[in-house]
């Protein structure tokens, strides 16, 4: 099985689905014709360790070698392994979907082997009123899986970790030396496992390109370790290193030894770099054009972007290509007992994107001056559901996660409105900005399209910083954009931050109450906070004297040069208060401890909040009704109503009436009109519905309406139009 190019995500990412990098790369190939083979690593070497004979070894080997003191949890776990032994089998297939009955062995909690992970479930016995089955059975099939990853970690490899691996040697690298010298000791039993599969592939797919995608500062140890292999074993296969961890961190790779174990490093998007590094091996040309590449030449490590092709338009790309990945081979996990924050790790995502780049493009902590967030351009929607529908064919899933830096809102609507007008049944989430745009409608109408959850960055709660951030959102309006989707049905995400830039200890406290009386409040679901981290792309990274802070250097790195280290004139440790904000979060939400003191989670006096108790309450009031925009587009999500005449008296004058019968999906419901206003209501439904493909705004309504009646704002404002507004009247 020759192929031109195998394209490879090293361990470790996500145990659930597989990362989309070379699932997007062979699916331009397929545009240019270039033959190409792909895998993923990582979920090739947990199931190979997580198997009945992957722990009778990872056992036998943790007795023979391992011979330093172990604690009474990796002792307990090692005398239970006969029953690890026993179980893996039966486990990982259920976590893969394909053993489903034996949640009920699982649930008796008498089936698992249990150490130290199971310690929590006494706190979170309340959960499982309300987890089914399969939940639960998921819950604790993850906390047996961890077990057995905390001994790992113990007494085979310290480097081990489910979604990472070697992380620390790939975080802020500036100097290539403690990678270079760990690669030249000797595999660890995890390299073991890893090299003996990429040996069986290399010798059926013989490439002659070999592409790492390296996402994350995890993958890393691990990429550099399979490019050595090849190099050592397959000297006449190139090699050639792209992905996020190279396009943030390598932009200014120096070092020589790095191209020992690769040819090329490549920038930014992917497809015209590798196209024309394809064409410099296969081509035989005397010379050769590059696209942000890195390559030694002459001795020294050379940057090449001499090619004068622009890149590829977003249409041009070619839709992702998951063949040869092993999609029903994935687990599904569930780490933590909360329906939005499990969907990282359970179940199986497509992946899309509707949009490269950012179109808001301003956060003064993100990397905008790098492509990747900087150029913005929108993909067709039309376009993106011919996307969903290829992908759902050929993968069996309809479940899509949009990998949008932060996902339009005008694209989403029209996305939405594509998927509603093809009648497809989908399941799909994405990353957004709170922003006004995320309207009671709106929200509503992606519900409708499927949408099942959110997640945006609310960052530090607090409107000063907000705005040194430059996140163009208030706290309150982010309360009310949380409510909208709540209410519509979708679940919502935040990402959080505490230490930016000139940020006060009482500002910190301040934004953990914002989000407490959030969580309170019903309509924020999930949340994490990060600890604000300086990157050299960023407007605070490259300006950092507006914002208060200090390079500890000015130095560069001959290998990674992202993370910098610096000064917070203010003094705070901001790392103090980790502990006391994620304790806190994790019981939000979960729904408990909403109505302790804020005190509670420190061990170290804090200061009084200064937020008013009420602060999200008063937010969230309802808005007017009486502000639709004359362009706005009006659409119906509902079908045909059934329609019954009756005549009402009153005050001695006889009134034709009309009777509307409505069927919801869960219920129906009447409303009555003048019969005159009945059939143009009717009538102009249809035009409205969802199903159409004519645009109609409220301008049109009212000039259609007053073609033969009078005074549509009073008709527009009444009773039975706010009962259609509830029921799926949307104005957008």
């Amino acid at each position: 099985m020759k192929t031109d190019l195998f394209l490879v995500t090293p361990p470790f990412t996500q145990l659930n689905t597989p990362y989309p990098a070379t699932a997007y790369i062979k699916g331009f190939l397929n545009t240019k014709n270039i033959s190409s083979t792909q895998a993923d690593l990582g979920i090739e070497v947990i199931l190979a360790l997580f198997s009945r004979k992957g722990l009778e070894q990872l056992f036998m080997y943790a007795e023979d070698f391992h011979h330093q003191p172990k604690t009474a949890n990796a002792k307990r776990i090692l005398s239970l392994k006969d029953e690890y032994i026993k179980t893996i089998g039966a486990v990982i297939s259920f976590l893969q979907g394909k053993n489903p009955t034996l949640a009920l062995q699982i649930c008796q909690e008498d089936f698992l082997p249990e150490a130290s992970r199971f310690a929590q479930l006494e706190e979170l016995d309340w959960a499982f009123g309300t987890m089914g089955t399969q939940d639960k059975g998921k819950h604790l099939a993850t906390l047996y899986l961890e077990d057995i990853s905390d001994f790992i970690i113990e007494c085979v490899d310290r480097n081990f970790g489910f979604s990472r691996y070697a992380e620390r040697l790939g975080r802020s690298a500036n100097s290539f030396d403690e990678l270079y010298e760990t690669l030249n000791q000797e595999y660890t039993y995890m390299d073991k496992i890893l090299i003996q599969i990429l040996e069986e592939k290399l010798a059926s797919i013989k490439p002659k390109l070999f592409l790492i995608s390296v996402p994350f500062p995890g993958n890393l140890y691990a990429a550099f370790r399979c490019a050595q292999y090849v190099k050592r074993n397959y000297p006449d296969i190139k090699i050639s290193m792209g992905g996020g961890f190279a396009n943030t961190e390598l932009r200014s790779v120096s070092d020589k030894r790095v191209f020992e174990f690769f040819d090329f490093i490549s920038l930014d998007d992917g497809e015209l770099p590798v196209e024309l590094i394809c064409s410099a091996i296969m081509g035989n040309l005397p010379l050769n054009l590059y696209k942000r590449t890195f390559l030694l030449e002459n001795g020294e490590v050379v940057y090449k972007n001499d090619a004068l092709r622009s890149d590829y338009k977003q249409a041009d790309v070619g839709t992702p290509d998951y063949s040869d990945l092993q999609l029903d081979q994935y687990i599904s996990v569930i780490e933590i007992v909360n329906p939005m924050h499990r969907m990282w790790s359970d179940g199986r995502w497509n992946k899309l994107t509707m949009a490269h780049g950012c179109y808001w493009g301003k956060c003064t902590f993100c990397d905008i001056s790098l492509d990747y967030i900087k150029i913005y351009e929108p993909v067709a929607a039309k376009l993106i559901v011919d996307r969903i529908e290829e992908l759902t064919e050929k993968t069996g899933q309809s479940g899509f996660h949009f990998v949008d830096e932060a996902a339009p809102p005008a694209l989403m609507r029209e996305v939405a409105l594509e998927i509603l007008r093809r009648k497809l049944s989908v399941s799909w989430w994405t990353n957004i900005r709170f922003e006004k745009s995320f309207t009671r409608d709106l929200c509503i109408l992606l519900k409708a399209s499927g949408c099942i959850a959110v997640s945006g960055g609310l960052e530090v709660a607090s409107d000063r910083l907000l705005k040194l951030i430059d996140k163009g959102v208030s706290v309150e309006q982010v309360a009310q954009v949380t409510r909208n989707f709540t209410e519509a049905g979708v679940l919502v995400h935040a990402y959080l931050m505490y230490g930016y830039p000139t940020q006060t200890i009482q500002e910190t406290i301040d934004s953990l109450e914002m989000v407490r009386q959030l969580f309170d409040a019903g309509v924020l679901q999930s949340g994490f906070w990060h600890q604000f981290a300086m990157t050299a792309h960023s407007p605070v990274g490259l300006y950092p004297e507006r914002f208060g802070v200090v390079k500890e250097t000015e130095a560069i790195g001959t290998f990674a040069n992202n993370d910098i280290n610096y000064i917070d004139q203010t003094g705070i440790d901001h790392g103090k208060f980790s502990f006391g904000l994620k304790k806190s979060l994790f019981n939000f939400m979960h729904g408990i401890c909403l109505d302790y003191k804020l005190q509670d989670w420190f061990d170290f006096k804090i200061p009084k909040v200064t937020i008013p108790p009420d602060f999200i309450d008063k937010a969230l009031r309802e808005e007017g009704k009486f502000d639709t925009k004359p362009t706005a587009k009006v659409v119906w999500l509902g079908g045909k109503p059934e329609a019954e005449s009756f005549v009402k008296y009153k005050k001695g004058n006889s009134l034709e009436m009309l009777i509307l019968t409505f069927h919801d999906k869960k219920e129906s419901f009447t409303i009555q009109t003048s019969k005159k206003e009945g059939e143009w209501l009717s009538s102009i439904l249809q035009k409205v519905s969802v199903s159409g493909t004519q645009v109609y705004t409220y301008q049109d309504l009212k000039a259609d309406y007053e073609n033969s009646m009078e005074y549509f704002e009073l008709f527009w404002y009444s009773q039975p139009v706010y009962t259609l507004r509830d029921f799926g009247l949307l104005v957008l």
